[in-house]
Order: structure tokens, then sequence, then C-alpha cells
């Protein structure tokens, strides 16, 4: 369902018209304002950038300093503030050892 009519929102990010995310993701600011004016298909992207991070850091979801480093990831990936995104090392796939 579209906000206007038949019309989509050009999304923030992609800068495509699409379907809006439509709720806060996440209970902050920052959440709010990604749902109003992400779409899903944007949203669908973070997160399966979000497990890749969580899963190449070895990240602890439950840990306040994860948390940081994954809301400092998502406003790069949604607002590209001249930072990159954290790398990831694809070479290095089915190499780690724990």
């Amino acid at each position: 369902m579209a906000l206007f009519g038949n019309d989509k929102f050009k999304c923030a990010r992609c800068g495509q018209k699409n379907e809006p995310i439509g709720f806060a993701p996440v209970p902050t600011e920052l959440g709010q304002k990604i749902g109003d004016e992400m779409c899903k298909d944007c949203w669908a992207e973070w997160q399966k950038k979000q497990m890749q991070l969580i899963n190449h850091f070895g990240l602890d979801v439950s840990n306040p300093d994860s948390h940081q480093f994954l809301f400092d990831n998502m406003k790069i990936f949604f607002y590209n503030e001249g930072v990159d995104l954290a790398q990831i090392d694809t070479s290095q796939e089915g190499k780690v050892n724990w």
C-alpha cells in the first residue's frame, strides 16, 4: 500500500519510487527516521549486511558495544556520511578459527 493513492514515495537511500518501511524498525530516533525515509528493499538489504557484520566480526548481540557498532554501521549504510562501512574480507571465508 502506497502512502498517497497510487503514488509511491521516493526512498532517501536508493532514490527509487518504492514501498516505504512504514514503521520504526528499531525503537530509536534513528529507527523512526529510517522508517519514514527508507524503502522496504533498502531495509532488506541492510538486514543482510547486518547479518554479515554479526557473523564476520563474531558480534555478541547482547553486548552494548556490539549494538553501538551495528547502529553506527546502520547510520553509515542509510545516510552515507562520508565514512565507509566496516569491511568484510571475503577472501578469508571459511578460514576463521574459533
